[in-house]
């Protein structure tokens, strides 16, 4: 289920983030190790997340996902082996969010991305999504909210 769009401005956002292309196949598998890495990296300088973790896709995932995991801060974070500091830019943007387990976020961002263009939105290549309710938070795959975050040209 996805709340109604919404258009609003962004602001630059510091990341700690580690860049990965991986076979769509391979996505569950890679997610929960990186972020733990992104997370421990953060830990051992002494900084706190700054919002919940957030994947940025540079291009829309078709056979492969390119795309970073990332976790904001306040604070620049020092590289640490695959973690880099990294800044998410200001961005014009469409927003939704979506209700309910990962495995419906392919058809909520078609959902999504149905509406951008029927509202005469042009899309950017990249997207990102930012975890806000997840599994940390009970075993109910139902109450996951999941921000759908589409970069608009112009």
């Amino acid at each position: 289920m996805l709340d109604t769009p919404q258009i609003t401005e962004t602001a630059d956002q510091l990341t700690a983030f580690i860049p990965l292309v991986v076979p769509r196949a391979e996505i569950q598998v890679v997610m929960g190790p990186s972020i733990r890495e992104v997370y421990a990296a953060l830990s051992a300088q002494g900084i706190a997340p700054d919002g919940p973790w957030f994947t940025h896709h540079r291009r829309r995932p078709k056979e492969t996902f390119d795309f970073d995991v990332c976790v904001p801060v306040a604070t620049p974070v020092a590289a640490a082996g695959r973690v880099k500091p990294g800044l998410l830019p200001a961005a014009r943007v469409a927003r939704t969010v979506y209700s309910g387990p990962y495995e419906g976020l392919g058809a909520a961002w078609g959902e999504f991305y149905a509406w951008v263009s029927a509202n005469g939105l042009t899309p950017r290549a990249d997207l990102w999504e930012r975890y806000v309710v997840g599994p940390e938070s009970g075993t109910d795959s139902n109450a996951y909210r999941t921000e759908l975050n589409c970069p608009l040209v112009g």
